[in-house]
């Protein structure tokens, strides 16, 4: 039968039709919809039309596919045709004219689920085409994208399956105009997808679906797979001796190790696509939108202070060498100088300039200008201090990923020892995904390495802290990785929160734990008690920002010590008394003084690790 063939419609007794009534428009647009719908965000309506033989897998993939969307935060809802027949179309059988106003109401169903901002998952066998270009035309004229993807099964092999025994019933008689038997099925002419069910698992055939999801840009690529390799600046490796040659030569311009510790996070690609030391545009751009596009978060500015005199010598140069310890690290091409106005800078990003903030200080410390420019990085950058081989590189963890045969990476940075508080999220989360239908989430447990203020516990001590945890079983170490973000620390607040977040992303996370006033500080005016930003605004500011729609926010859950389990569990309000809140100030007050903290609170050879530290202070 022709597509043009369908059965001549044969219309019941006239019914009342609606007169004078007027389409209504919303006044929430779609894409404010896109803003606050799903931890995903931006709006992504649209309907996915599965057609095929009964027993073709229609329903099976399109209740996969859903159960994946909506782990991954993107909203979704399957029509399914039993489903609609039992409800809103109970009234209709399956002559050619119900099916015809059966696909019509399940469209227009579709419809107005896709203009809510769901991908709209529709299993219909829908064996007509007219009916079908009906449902397609329902969307377009609503300007909402749509999908036909034929479930290509042959009669056979769905006849075999039969799960419902309606097969054997058609061939019985006792059904009539059962599609495929005495009813003809219209095969789509150019579905935008074709399943061939006899040859793919329900898996297989699930993310085909999420493969054109992704190419017509309705889900984003990283809640999938792996992005391609994160671009980085180190030179090729059979070009390293001409490069380190070639610097000799060059003008010289010294750094210091925070400067250092920059050109490692560029070059590693966690700050990607910044191709070298931001130019004057780029420093705008983060300064005052944190993001260099929708797309692309960057809120800290990362930029070389230098000095006025060197600035003067170097002025005009193509290129210069940077120096540290005594030996050339990169060279950066075609430098452009603008002037370093610190207070507008420290302003904006730190929403004071108090000259007491740790971070501040060493801005108004350095050079009146700032150079930008690219980099080629000589080599990989080691610090030599034992800790090298946990250093891995955004490319490096994605690696790890594929080993581990990882579906979720869900992200934890901390600059503090983690004590059972900690743990007790981490596992909450990793609980959740699993729950969510993940088969292998895994830790990226993720101290921060660079530049941290006197009074936080430096580097090596954390490492060994953290490896206690691990030996102890308080976090499981098959699904755990343990690596050290070479980022220095700003104590920036929700500012500082959004870069930590953004390069967590280069190194393929998916999930990011966000604690209780992350990168805060305490406010810097001692006449002024408490923190310098609201403990909360960090967690509700990455839900917020540009270019993070593709990592979805694990909020803070509040923990605290339990006197009456004698263990750390997560708050209940209505026992606020049973409950002991432990801060970092107050973990490290107690290692200082030689105090034990309650049973409990953290894995005892991890508080020997900070106890014992703190001691060999007081001896000095």
């Amino acid at each position: 039968m022709s597509v043009n063939s369908r059965p001549k419609a044969v219309r019941g007794p006239n019914r009342n039709v609606a007169t004078n009534v007027t389409i209504q428009k919303h006044h929430v647009s779609r894409d404010k919809r896109g803003q606050v719908l799903g931890n995903v965000r931006g709006f992504r309506g649209c309907t996915v039309w599965f057609t095929g033989l009964s027993g073709a897998g229609k329903t099976s993939v399109s209740f996969e596919l859903e159960a994946y969307l909506v782990a991954r935060g993107i909203p979704a809802y399957g029509l399914d045709g039993d489903n609609m027949r039992t409800g809103l179309n109970r009234d209709l059988g399956f002559s050619p004219s119900d099916r015809e106003e059966n696909i019509r109401r399940v469209a227009e169903v579709a419809k107005l689920f896709a203009d809510s901002g769901v991908v709209t998952l529709c299993s219909f066998v829908s064996p007509f085409q007219l009916d079908r270009e009906m449902a397609r035309k329902i969307h377009k004229e609503a300007d909402l994208p749509f999908f036909e993807v034929f479930v290509d099964a042959p009669l056979s092999v769905c006849e075999e399956r039969d799960v419902k025994g309606l097969y054997k019933k058609a061939r019985a008689g006792q059904i009539k105009g059962f599609t495929g038997v005495d009813q003809v099925y219209e095969k789509p002419d150019s579905p935008e997808l074709v399943l061939k069910t006899i040859h793919l698992s329900i898996e297989e055939s699930t993310m085909q679906v999420v493969q054109m999801l992704e190419e017509n840009e309705i889900i984003p690529l990283q809640i999938n797979r792996d992005i391609d390799r994160v671009p980085e600046l180190f030179v090729p490796e059979n070009a390293i001796e001409k490069t380190k040659s070639e610097a000799l030569l060059l003008p010289r311009l010294d750094i210091g190790k925070i400067d250092m510790q920059w050109v490692q996070v560029l070059a590693e690609g966690w700050a990607a696509p910044l191709n070298g030391f931001m130019t004057e545009e780029e420093y705008l751009q983060t300064l005052h939108f944190n993001s260099f596009s929708e797309d692309v978060n960057q809120s800290i500015p990362i930029v070389l202070p230098i000095s006025t005199d060197k600035k003067e010598q170097l002025i005009g140069c193509e290129e210069i060498a940077l120096w540290y310890n005594s030996k050339p690290v990169a060279i950066l091409h075609k430098p452009s100088f603008y002037p370093h106005r610190k207070e507008e800078r420290v302003c904006r990003q730190f929403g004071t300039s108090h000259p007491n903030h740790p971070y501040i200080k060493i801005i108004y410390e350095s050079g009146d200008w700032l150079v930008g420019g690219n980099l080629d990085v000589i080599e990989r950058i080691l610090w030599n201090d034992g800790l090298d081989d946990i250093r891995f590189t955004p490319n490096e963890l994605r690696a790890k990923w594929r080993e581990m045969k990882a579906d979720a990476i869900f992200a934890f940075q901390l600059r503090n020892p983690i004590h059972n508080g900690h743990a007790l999220l981490m596992q909450d989360t990793k609980k959740k995904l699993l729950e969510r239908g993940y088969k292998k989430p895994v830790l990226l447990l993720h101290p921060l390495g660079g530049w941290t203020k006197d009074d936080d516990v430096p580097l090596h001590v954390r490492i060994l802290q953290h490896k206690a945890v691990l030996r102890d079983g308080i976090l499981d170490p098959e699904s755990t990785v343990l690596a050290i973000f070479p980022s220095p620390m700003n104590y920036a607040g929700p500012t500082e929160v959004q870069w930590h977040a953004k390069a967590r992303m280069s190194a393929g996370a998916n999930f990011y734990i966000v604690g209780r006033d992350p990168a805060g500080v305490p406010h810097p005016d001692s006449n002024q008690s408490g923190d310098l930003f609201d403990p909360t605004h960090g967690a509700r500011v990455l839900t917020m920002a540009p270019g993070l729609s593709d990592l979805e926010i694990i909020p803070f859950r509040v923990a605290a010590y339990d006197k009456t389990k004698k263990a750390m569990d997560f708050y209940d309000s209505s026992r606020h008394n049973d409950f002991n809140f432990i801060s970092g100030t107050k973990m490290r007050g107690l290692a200082k003084d030689g105090v034990e903290p309650p049973a409990g609170f953290m894995a005892p050879s991890a508080w020997e690790v900070l106890a014992n530290y703190y001691k060999s202070l007081n001896k000095l």
